[in-house]
């Protein structure tokens, strides 16, 4: 049975984010919706909540239907509540006194350890965070789960918590997620809908082989539109032919033949539908400006330590050479973040790091989880031309391609959204014009366009690098070598696999 029913749903801001929307939501659903940054999927969520009002179409929602809403963001009245309190708050008034144990039913259920119930919300991570904004809107036992980007700032631990968490959920429950982590969508839904501005396909699979059927019906409508477009044009040819041949003889007959053939193209040229071109969000485009050496850097059993000195692991004897693209596996805490930093001191101060050899040709291209690299105060505009000694005109050309418009150029960069900021990045790395990338969580705030430019670059340039990251699907399109950080060691693994399926073990 449909709870909310969508028909012919429409929202305009400047331009259009979706047109002529037809879909049912129902029991057994599991639903993801993809879109590139900006393009509507919170939007949408906010339309089946009643919060926004759609500029066309209808929302037929059941009597008394209870949506429950996991926005992406922290409300701020909620930071100086405890991590229990922002769960018991949200408990209708009736039921605050008598019916608390719903709160540790649900943070049971989600496996939050005792000493974190009593924390307050600005002290938890980002992660944290999220869980308590999901066990806040569970605790109130929805008819309906809309989650937006429940993933960020989760590590893979509690991806796959939530995962498991997701897939116990009663059936009845349908649940329907934005997200643009592809291995998340995969592991949680069983229907697609790919959000666009005219008309938004909705497939009964999840994420990946929803993807392949949508490739085959774009390329299908392409082909189609080629052959009804070729065909429009040899009429036209045919029908300019006759009207010089019924000009010159005075014959009506070919005269009205002409017409008959111009409408018929007409016809088709206004029935012809070109497939969907995503505007993207921005280029994302790398460089390697390459090097003779083969062995960039080497780890004489370096020790990786915490601020105050305490013995995270030690690397052993490790090489990173050219053409690696070495990915960094293990579970929060165990020091993948230091150890990013520890290869960045030693590639920019060499004298300040004992045990790690850096060839003197290596060039760094580097980024961190916080965008560290970028300044909140700076405008992109200055920061490019001043950084990179390109003129302005350069500046902006190369900022407007990757997707920071003329007119947020010269605004404070802490304005842009995070997608913004993470395509700025990107463009600041490719101007070091580097030889081997340092990447901390380098697909956070990327949308799944963005995710696929920054992996094919990568591939392309034959780049070497060594990045940390939660995200499955890029681990498993990038890396090549694989260094697993457990019981304080570095060891080296054929695949992350085994990793992954570790870690879903204990969050299930």
């Amino acid at each position: 049975m449909a709870l909310i029913s969508l028909k012919s749903l429409g929202v305009t801001m400047s331009a259009p984010l979706f047109s002529n929307l037809d879909l049912t939501i129902g029991g057994g659903d599991r639903l993801g919706i993809v879109a590139a940054n900006g393009r509507g999927k919170s939007t949408l969520l906010k339309c089946l909540t009643g919060e926004l009002e759609p500029t066309t179409g209808d929302i037929t929602r059941t009597r008394g239907l209870r949506v429950g809403h996991v926005e992406q963001s922290v409300a701020p009245a909620l930071f100086g509540r405890t991590f229990y309190e922002v769960v018991a708050d949200a408990l209708p008034p009736e039921q605050a006194d008598s019916e608390t144990w719903r709160v540790d039913v649900v943070l049971d259920s989600l496996d939050v350890p005792e000493a974190m119930r009593e924390r307050r919300m600005q002290a938890l991570s980002g992660g944290w965070q999220r869980l308590a904004l999901i066990a806040r809107v569970w605790v109130t036992d929805p008819d309906v789960l809309l989650l937006d980007e429940p993933t960020n700032h989760l590590d893979l631990a509690r991806i796959s918590q939530l995962e498991t968490w997701l897939n116990a959920l009663p059936r009845e429950v349908p649940v329907v997620i934005a997200s643009h982590d592809r291995a998340f969508l995969d592991a949680t839904t069983n229907r697609t809908l790919f959000l666009r501005p005219e008309q938004s396909p909705v497939f009964s699979l999840p994420y990946s082989r929803a993807r392949d059927a949508l490739d085959e019906v774009d390329a299908s409508t392409e082909r189609k539109f080629q052959r009804d477009m070729k065909v429009a044009q040899q009429l036209r040819r045919q029908a300019a032919k006759l009207n010089n041949i019924g000009i010159n003889s005075g014959s009506d007959l070919l005269t009205v033949k002409t017409k008959q053939l111009n409408q018929r193209a007409e016809k088709l040229e206004e029935a012809a539908n070109p497939a969907h071109r995503e505007r993207s969000a921005g280029a994302i485009k790398l460089a390697n400006r390459g090097t003779h050496a083969k062995v960039l850097i080497t780890l004489d059993d370096a020790t990786v330590e915490t601020p105050d000195g305490t013995l995270l692991f030690r690397t052993g004897k490790r090489h990173i050479c050219q053409g690696d693209r070495i990915v960094l596996l293990g579970r929060n805490g165990v020091g993948k973040s230091r150890f990013v930093t520890l290869i960045r001191n030693a590639i920019l101060e060499p004298d300040t790091v004992r045990n790690v050899k850096v060839t003197p040709s290596t060039v760094l291209g580097y980024s961190d989880q916080a965008l560290s690299g970028i300044s909140g105060d700076d405008t992109p505009l200055a920061m490019v031309s001043r950084r990179y000694d390109v003129g302005e005109q350069r500046a902006r050309s190369l900022l407007a391609g990757a997707g920071v418009v003329i007119e947020m150029q010269e605004k404070k960069i802490g304005v842009l959204s995070g997608g913004q900021k993470a395509r700025l990045m990107m463009l600041a790395l490719r101007l070091a014009n580097p030889n081997f990338y340092l990447l901390d969580e380098p697909t956070n705030h990327l949308d799944i366009d963005g995710q696929e430019a920054l992996e094919e670059e990568l591939l392309k340039h034959q780049a070497s690098c060594l990045l940390a990251s939660h995200d499955r699907s890029f681990i498993r399109a990038i890396g090549n070598r694989f260094w697993l950080i457990e019981k304080r060691r570095l060891t080296e693994v054929e695949d992350p696999e085994s990793f992954f399926r570790e870690v879903a073990g204990a969050g299930g």
